[in-house]
């Protein structure tokens, strides 16, 4: 391999001569052989969206002459079109501020521009890093990607299943079944009422997402390395964050107060919490129809969900709940990750927070974990469930908590001695309660009606 010689600060570095990266980026890549988790797509394309930003900007306020801040213009485009996704190999586990990765970004963009020129004029600190701070462009690139992350994925996928939910309601809404409390039997309700459940746990998720949007499209350009704005134009930060929501059609605009946009990361830390809120129905929800379809001949079988593969190397025929195990170890993934996003936001000390890198990949994660499985859930097993009704109708009429109507008529003792001979005698509710002589075959069915229960 063929090098060539790249300085900065601390001195020289041999650079693959192939790469557009320079001196900061080759330490950082020595420095931190860590783990085989790489900075995110979604930050690179944030950070270099920041650079375009940063360079009109630049150049309006007079800080950038015309013909650098189109080269740099011109080679975020460039990367944004997704030409040189190779050119970011660094590391999550790295410094804590992100500086290396802003570093790698300015440090492409200003070879990129400077390939073009044929000289070395564009200086990646000087130039592309114009204005900034790895300490305000840093956490400004996490809430850009947060919120797209939501807005533009999570969102959608959500509404979907939502809509999916109303369907299947619509569906089943005369269908009484059995409840079921401590997973024991309890007294009867509409299907659709057990999915209007699941229904609405997602549309309180979708509003917790969406309260946590405000925060997250607060931008910190301006603030520089401490929140002072040391080094950048008055109005740099207003004029960046208007740039950047121009550019990307969400509206960003620019905190008021950068010295907290710099230290705390309490926005995504309620984000995130909304991400785990969602894991947590989720879970909820799977297990519910992991349960509800179990079987088919020896568990609760209430409900069909699609087979959309064969369930066992060993036994023919079987097929599993596939779609509800994803769902919920991509739920119990999001969990784990709410730990480390609330352990890294509380290290804010003095003026920047230093674990900027591992919070913003663990809410990229839970985001992306939670986008594909909705739409997988919803495509793959929410579109085909279906009731079993004869089954439903097979528990309801068995079971033993329709006792809890008379309640009103033998009082609450009478009722519990009926069903526990019932149990005991293995026999019909209305066999226990006519034996005690508590009331008559015709009494009860014309108090027993299930359909009066729901």
């Amino acid at each position: 391999m063929s090098y060539r010689i790249e300085k900065d600060s601390l001195g020289e570095m041999q650079v693959p001569a192939d790469k557009y990266w320079g001196a900061q980026t080759q330490r950082s890549l020595e420095n931190f052989p860590i783990g085989w988790e790489k900075m995110p797509l979604e930050i690179i394309y944030a950070l270099t969206t920041i650079k375009k930003a940063a360079a009109t900007v630049n150049r309006r306020l007079g800080e950038l002459d015309e013909k650098r801040a189109q080269a740099i213009i011109a080679a975020a485009e460039e990367i944004l079109a997704g030409r040189w996704d190779d050119q970011f190999p660094l590391s999550v586990w790295q410094t804590g501020s992100g500086t290396q990765t802003n570093m790698n970004v300015n440090e492409v963009i200003a070879a990129l521009a400077n390939r073009q020129a044929g000289e070395k004029w564009v200086h990646p600190n000087d130039h592309v890093n114009r204005s900034q701070s790895s300490n305000d462009v840093f956490p400004s690139a996490m809430h850009m990607v947060a919120a797209k992350a939501m807005q533009e994925g999570l969102l959608p996928a959500l509404d979907a299943a939502i809509q999916t939910m109303k369907r299947l309601e619509e569906e089943n809404a005369g269908t009484i079944k059995i409840g079921r409390t401590h997973l024991q039997d309890a007294t009867p309700l509409y299907f659709s009422q057990e999915i209007s459940a699941w229904r609405v746990m997602l549309e309180s998720n979708r509003r917790q997402l969406t309260a946590a949007m405000p925060g997250l499209l607060e931008l910190a350009l301006g603030g520089t390395a401490v929140g002072s704005g040391l080094n950048a134009p008055p109005g740099f930060g207003e004029a960046a964050a208007a740039e950047i929501a121009a550019l990307t059609g969400l509206p960003f605009v620019s905190a008021a107060n950068k010295f907290h946009s710099l230290s705390a990361k309490d926005e995504l830390v309620f984000a995130h919490g909304a991400l785990k809120a969602l894991a947590a129905n989720w879970m909820k929800i799977a297990d519910d129809i992991r349960w509800l379809a179990a079987g088919p001949r020896a568990n609760l079988a209430e409900i069909r969900i699609p087979a959309n593969e064969p369930g066992s190397s060993i036994m023919p025929g079987k097929v599993n709940p596939t779609q509800c195990e994803a769902m919920t170890m991509a739920a119990a993934q999001v969990m784990g990750n709410d730990v480390t996003v609330g352990i890294a936001a509380s290290q804010g000390r003095f003026q920047l927070n230093v674990y900027m890198p591992v919070l913003i990949y663990n809410v990229l994660q839970s985001c992306r974990l939670l986008t594909d499985a909705t739409l997988s859930f919803n495509q793959r097993c929410l579109a085909g469930l279906q009731a079993d009704k004869e089954k439903m109708d097979q528990y309801l009429q068995q079971s033993l908590m329709l006792v809890t109507a008379l309640n009103p008529h033998i009082g609450y003792d009478k009722a519990a001695a009926a069903a526990k001979k019932a149990y005991a005698e293995n026999i019909t509710l209305r066999q226990a309660v006519m034996d005690l002589g508590y009331l008559s075959g015709e009494e009860f069915d014309r108090l027993v009606r299930p359909e009066r229960m729901v």
